[in-house]
């Protein structure tokens, strides 16, 4: 059960940062239309997450790296505050129609986004554990995937404007170790810097697990990447 869990853990990290982050936010790799509605899918049974809703906060929270509108700062609002409430905050920036209209105004719903059940479809994740380990076990691998799911998020956008490394004179930090568990997206001073970039890594001995990922999918056909940034790290 335990390695079933992790698993699609790393598949619903995969596709945040693949399907969300790089494609939808920063349009720095398109996705075959197959291939956007399986992350999407995925997302949508297993964390609940509105692709509109998660793009917009994300574009906001760049407009105001750090400042007093960002909707997570860890300078503004505590270390402690972003690393344990990360969720709350996000609901509460989610639920402004003033943001989503602002910083998605050209946003076009897709199949899954016009289904009326959207905001249960989380439900359907727990059903699938449910069925793969029964009601007990099911629910106790549910609940743990969506805790981890949400610390991992939570210390990127805590973590890393407050602890690591800085290539670049921005406020956000690199910490590889939490790269490596959230497919790339601890390597955060590198992607304010490069934001448009569809790989994180910016020095040869940094990791970004998903960058592989895309370019097997670019060499399958089923991805295109934008021009990575000539600007290198020092």
């Amino acid at each position: 059960m335990s390695l079933v869990t992790l698993a699609i853990l790393q598949i619903s990290v995969f596709f945040t940062t693949i399907y969300l982050h790089r494609a939808l936010t920063h349009r720095g790799l398109e996705l075959h239309s197959v291939v956007g509605f399986l992350m999407h899918l995925e997302l949508s049974l297993f964390t609940g997450i509105v692709p509109r809703e998660w793009v917009a906060v994300h574009r906001k929270h760049h407009h105001f790296s750090d400042e007093k509108d960002d909707p997570h700062s860890p300078i503004q609002r505590g270390l402690w505050t972003v690393l344990f409430g990360n969720v709350f905050l996000y609901r509460t920036a989610k639920s402004d129609p003033a943001i989503l209209k602002k910083y998605t105004p050209d946003w076009k719903n897709d199949v899954i986004d016009r289904l009326p059940f959207r905001g249960f479809s989380v439900l359907g994740g727990l059903a699938i554990f449910c069925l793969m380990f029964g009601w007990k076990w099911g629910a106790a691998a549910w609940l743990t995937h969506v805790a981890f799911y949400i610390l991992l998020n939570s210390m990127i956008n805590s973590l890393g404007h407050v602890v690591g490394y800085r290539n670049y004179e921005n406020k956000a930090t690199n910490l590889q170790w939490v790269a490596f568990l959230t497919g790339g997206e601890g390597l955060h001073n590198n992607h304010h810097q490069h934001p448009s970039s569809a790989r994180f890594s910016m020095n040869s001995w940094e990791l970004d697990p998903a960058w592989p990922v895309i370019r097997l999918l670019e060499s399958c056909g089923l991805a295109k990447v934008s021009p990575l940034p000539i600007a290198k790290a020092a």
